[in-house]
């Protein structure tokens, strides 16, 4: 279990899983871990395609907790809500909601992108009461830079780098594989091991987990790499961001590493039609995909796959290795 979990009226069942007559009722008092919160609508369909609910989503971030919330701490999140779920509009929320409970942690930042504009509060989802309350947002998708909060609420330089793999149709993650299996090797005789995870929609990422001492670091070697394979690949591969340049090649987005950027948080959800999340997978299963199917996976799926294979990016929160310099 995820945790100490207790209710008040009617609110989780029988091993910690969120009871369905708590459906019936606009809104139901649990404890998380000692916290109480209010969990509201948990019957509204937010997949309507699958019949997933606020409450499954809930669900499913209170069981994956353990492992999302270590790629989650000291990271300011960026929430994308879906109140009337995936069929419905969505906006991005940075800056925490004025009812959250006074115990969310947040590191108040300025914005990177527009000097002189108000800082935002943003949430860090360091714990299970945390991540429970952004799952009753219905922010369904969590988004976070490369980079960690410092003590003093300030950025440190990025610990993580992040080659995006969006494929330009006809291509599809098959392709992205492709090019993946190269940044590997690319990677690897740079000295940094090479970590691969679905995007939860139609293409991937790549990390690694570094130690850099400049905010554009991450952006200039992964700008150099990603031109490399461009030239070498110009057929499959761009690294340009020219939408009209991508038809049927992998366009590896560098600019992800822009300290100002985030992207999806291994184990977040996404707002497709079937609740596919953003899931960590092997080597062996990258090498081996021959249709997008193989590489796609639901909320069910991944408490499965963690049930066989742990937290397949683990390796990522050990100690960073330094950039090469290019």
């Amino acid at each position: 279990m995820a945790g100490m979990i207790g209710y008040d009226a009617g609110g989780w069942g029988h091993g910690g899983r969120l009871a369905r007559g708590g459906d019936l009722v606009a809104r139901v008092a649990v404890s998380v871990d000692g916290q109480r919160l209010d969990l509201t609508n948990l019957g509204k369909v937010l997949y309507p395609a699958a019949e997933f609910t606020k409450r499954d989503v809930i669900d499913y971030y209170r069981q994956v907790a353990p492992h999302m919330l270590l790629h989650l701490a000291d990271r300011a999140a960026t929430l994308r809500r879906f109140p009337d779920g995936v069929d419905a509009a969505s906006f991005y929320e940075k800056n925490v909601a004025r009812h959250a409970p006074r115990w969310v942690r947040t590191a108040r930042l300025g914005s990177m992108r527009h000097e002189g504009s108000d800082p935002n509060d943003y949430p860090i989802v360091a714990d299970l009461p945390t991540l429970v309350w952004v799952a009753n947002l219905a922010a369904l998708e969590i988004h976070v830079p490369q980079w960690t909060v410092t003590s003093g609420n300030g950025r440190s330089t990025p610990d993580r780098l992040v080659f995006d793999l969006d494929p330009g149709p006809p291509a599809t993650v098959v392709e992205c594989c492709r090019v993946a299996e190269r940044l590997r090797e690319i990677l690897h005789d740079d000295g940094l091991d090479a970590f691969a995870k679905s995007s939860g929609s139609k293409g991937m990422q790549v990390y690694s987990a570094v130690r850099t001492e400049r905010a554009e670091d991450t952006s200039t070697y992964a700008k150099a790499v990603a031109r490399q394979l461009a030239r070498e690949s110009p057929g499959e591969v761009t690294a340009t961001m020219t939408k009209s340049l991508r038809t049927g090649k992998v366009f590896i987005d560098w600019s992800q590493n822009n300290p100002a950027k985030t992207t999806v948080a291994p184990y977040s959800l996404r707002a497709r039609e079937q609740p596919t999340v953003s899931t960590p997978v092997t080597w062996d299963e990258v090498e081996a995909c021959a249709a997008p199917a193989d590489l796609t996976f639901t909320a069910a799926d991944v408490l499965t796959r963690i049930d066989d294979h742990g937290d397949l990016f683990a390796g990522l929160l050990a100690g960073g290795v330094a950039l090469p310099q290019m």
